[in-house]
């Protein structure tokens, strides 16, 4: 090495790197120091000074993870020991080693359009109350805007002004992007913000800060349940994919719906595609002449 620096402090400087250079998300953040700290406490403290007999070992023990799991921690590591190499912390990357590892990329869990309609009816029985009318706001911007559960709850208190058919938000990777609003999704936020106080930092306001992520699990897998929906198969997120699997379904085009879900890389959006293409096939295969 280069330099001699322990796990904890290489794990931070590295970490820092990707929060000031990179922009990275809190929970991206959270994830690669779960595995760095995990694959640091496996080699007893020693990460940093590794080399790849002890990669090889580290490695050995990941053999009952999903491949997933083991992707994305070969990921963190090389990405790690890169940064080590360009600081010059160290004078090589034994993370050669580690190849990529070939995944199969599930495809995301989607509703249709009647499973959405029903969750909507759901909660207009409960629009008169201020919690059954900020719950209608929170459908209808993860439906009707296809926004990420952390970009909604953490919502300015005036990012979305009546009449207007678009709000900027600051989502991944501290990253703006405009997102469609509908005059549906328009008339929920106005009238769940009659309910906010106006010196309010946030939209949906919890205690000093905005409402929780997995408040809003919660209150979205309750919805589902109340429609009739099984509870596990919504999230926020499911309904974010709704969202891109209606639209391309509808005819978008696939730029313009990376634009609208704010993906750096079209890769990612191109998932949507597979679950129309699946849907299709279904299709065929339950109503084609021959099917039988």
């Amino acid at each position: 090495m280069s330099e001699s620096i322990g796990d904890a402090r290489a794990i931070a400087l590295f970490l820092d790197m990707l929060r000031a250079e990179r922009g990275a998300a809190r929970n991206t953040l959270l994830a690669y120091a779960r595995d760095l700290e995990g694959a640091s406490e496996a080699l007893a403290g020693g990460l940093a000074a590794a080399d790849t007999v002890a990669l090889a070992r580290l490695l050995a023990g990941w053999g009952d993870l999903a491949r997933a799991s083991v992707a994305r921690k070969r990921s963190a590591l090389r990405q790690f020991f890169g940064f080590l190499l360009a600081e010059g912390i160290r004078g090589d990357d034994p993370s050669r080693l580690l190849e990529p590892v070939a995944t199969a990329r599930a495809l995301p869990k989607t509703l249709s359009v009647a499973e959405v309609d029903a969750m909507l009816a759901a909660v207009a029985e409960a629009t008169p109350t201020p919690s059954g009318t900020r719950l209608r706001a929170l459908v209808e911007l993860l439906y009707g805007s296809g926004l990420r559960a952390t970009e909604l709850v953490s919502l300015p208190r005036h990012a979305i002004r009546a009449g207007q058919e678009f709000a900027m938000l600051r989502g991944k990777g501290d990253k703006e992007r405009l997102v469609p609003v509908s005059a549906a999704a328009n008339a929920a936020v106005q009238a769940h913000a009659a309910n906010v106080p106006k010196e309010a930092r946030f939209l949906f306001p919890s205690g000093r800060s905005h409402l929780s992520r997995v408040r809003l699990f919660q209150l979205v897998k309750a919805l589902a349940a109340r429609a009739g929906i099984a509870p596990e198969r919504v999230s926020p997120h499911v309904l974010r994919h709704a969202f891109a699997t209606h639209m391309l379904a509808g005819g978008a085009d696939l730029r313009a719906l990376q634009t609208l879900l704010g993906h750096a890389d079209i890769a990612t959006t191109q998932i949507y595609t597979h679950v129309e293409t699946s849907r299709l096939v279904e299709l065929v295969a339950s109503r084609h002449p021959l099917a039988d």
